[in-house]
């Protein structure tokens, strides 16, 4: 058998360990009926489509316990369109799992404040680099070009008012590409399921949800 780490480590790895520890008093064994349960399966309602940034945890934004939502992070929060082409489409299988597998009630696309992401779209700053350099980010938020323009043209590329507005779009993006979905479109027109749009701001700590009429973002009180 290996042996068991050593208390000897270092490096940022240590701090992730110590944080483990505590884990297991205090998340893992108090609540040992909860995490059987979730041993034989899971049955999340929602599934949250949210940024890698390492400042925006879902689960710790909306304060939940394990099991109660299906996450998928990436740059800037995004869905891809719908296609068959070959390749490895991780977004898409997730979708496919949690809407066809888990049949989650609701999907829910949040971007956040300070996206860096969102902020290469809308100054273009990676277009052009290679694969490997800022080549496969350039390539993943090229999924914003076409809602880029109408933002700059409106807010211009710089400034926190026209970053808002291209993290907001990109939500938006999200949300439209989930529709291109047949499983999606046809599970949202028989009632089974729900998109919802929410932005959560770093800079005050709220969260705004987006109007499905109107496609404005409010804040929750």
């Amino acid at each position: 058998m290996p042996s068991p780490v050593s208390d000897a480590s270092s490096g940022p790895l240590q701090h992730l360990l110590e944080g483990y520890r505590r884990f297991r008093d205090t998340g893992w064994t108090p609540h040992r009926a909860r995490w059987a349960r979730l041993g034989e399966g899971q049955q999340p309602e929602v599934m949250i489509i949210a940024c890698s940034d390492s400042r925006v945890d879902p689960t710790q934004i909306f304060d939940v316990d394990p099991g109660e939502m299906f996450v998928v992070r990436n740059v800037a929060a995004l869905v891809p369109p719908f296609e068959t082409a070959p390749g490895h489409h991780g977004v898409s299988a997730a979708l496919e799992f949690a809407v066809q597998v888990l049949k989650v009630k609701e999907i829910v696309v949040m971007g956040h404040g300070m996206c860096g992401g969102c902020k290469a779209a809308l100054t273009q700053e990676l277009h052009g680099t290679e694969p490997g350099e800022g080549g496969f980010i350039a390539d993943w938020i090229a999924l914003l070009d076409e809602a880029r323009q109408p933002v700059a043209e409106e807010f211009g590329t710089e400034g926190r008012s026209a970053e808002r507005q291209m993290e907001q779009a990109a939500v938006k993006v999200s949300l439209d590409n989930l529709m291109t979905f047949p499983c999606i479109r046809r599970k949202v027109r028989d009632g089974d399921l729900r998109l919802r749009g929410a932005f959560f701001a770093i800079s005050d700590g709220i969260l705004h949800l987006m109007d499905e009429k109107t496609r404005v973002f409010a804040p929750v009180t």
